[in-house]
């Protein structure tokens, strides 16, 4: 099977020593849970990122495993959001609209591509953030790195300016476009609601607002043969969408839950694995943060020096 460009071989991770909910992140993401007292959240969620990162190496995909040891940054299990890395030697760093997830972004992550990567430029929208023009990486965006498109709903999280910058800057064409659930509550974030990978996507179409925009964006992700998988609401609430594929050691294989993968049918399942091996990962805990398994992946799609 031919290496695809959609599809990294290597991805960082953030271990946490003292996960919980981010009770600053809520008002907005209608997937957190507000999590039970009493409850070993903490190291549950150590155990589910430790036995993730293990599955997904066993299978050839090489993982860049940090500790966050902290505890004022509940929600840096999913490092997807403040960085993002580009074939050429690119890297991205996102403006955040939580005060909590600004102090996600390490250095130590960005030294470590430098060194085991070939990176040109770091390209840092921080800055963006007194203006209120957020832009949380690769959760308000799924990139489409075969057609150069970033796929994005329109959410306080996802600014257009910045959207337009980014585009720009990282030679994307933005489609962005409204959508929500049965209550009207908007989609917090793109990579819950779709999966692009080399030959299919994956999509909760019936959730998008417009319905001239919603054959739009099928009719662009369709554009080069992909099959479109269409996920119904309860699918997506069960993180269905939020998947990502990855290089593996004898093919690529799509990373996702353990939730996710029961909440596909069988049709669903078969469509998939005829292109990417379904490989799921045991993480209900973190789910309850209002994020998945793409959430807990940075994809690194840079050469390696080595």
């Amino acid at each position: 099977m031919r290496h695809s460009i959609q599809a990294p071989a290597a991805v960082a991770m953030v271990r946490p020593h003292h996960f919980t909910v981010n009770t600053e992140t809520a008002a907005d993401n209608s997937f957190q849970t507000i999590s039970d007292h009493g409850e070993d959240l903490a190291s549950r969620a150590y155990a589910e990122i430790t036995a993730a990162a293990a599955t997904l190496e066993s299978h050839g995909v090489k993982v860049h495993l940090f500790e966050d040891e902290g505890t004022s940054t509940p929600d840096s299990v999913f490092p997807n959001n403040w960085f993002s890395t580009h074939a050429g030697g690119h890297v991205a760093i996102y403006p955040m609209k939580a005060e909590s997830r600004r102090r996600e972004r390490r250095s130590d992550i960005i030294e470590m591509l430098k060194t085991e990567y070939r990176v040109q430029d770091v390209i840092d929208y921080s800055g963006l953030e007194p203006d209120a023009l957020f832009l949380e990486g690769t959760g308000a965006m799924v990139l489409d790195h075969i057609d150069r498109v970033a796929y994005a709903v329109r959410s306080d999280r996802t600014n257009p300016i910045a959207l337009e910058r980014f585009s720009t800057h990282f030679n994307f064409e933005p489609m962005a476009f409204e959508a929500c659930d049965s209550n009207g509550m908007p989609i917090y974030h793109t990579n819950v609601l779709m999966c692009i990978g080399t030959d299919f996507a994956v999509i909760g179409t019936g959730m998008i607002s417009d319905r001239r925009r919603r054959e739009e964006v099928v009719g662009r992700l369709a554009r080069f043969g992909r099959r479109i998988i269409d996920l119904s609401e309860e699918q997506i609430s069960r993180f269905a969408g939020n998947a990502l594929e990855l290089q593996a050691t004898d093919g690529r294989i799509l990373a996702l839950s353990s939730t996710a993968l029961d909440a596909l049918d069988a049709g669903q399942r078969a469509a998939i694995e005829e292109s990417a091996r379904l490989v799921a990962l045991d993480i209900p805990t973190i789910e309850r943060a209002g994020g998945s398994v793409r959430c807990t992946l940075a994809g690194i799609h840079l050469t390696p020096r080595h």
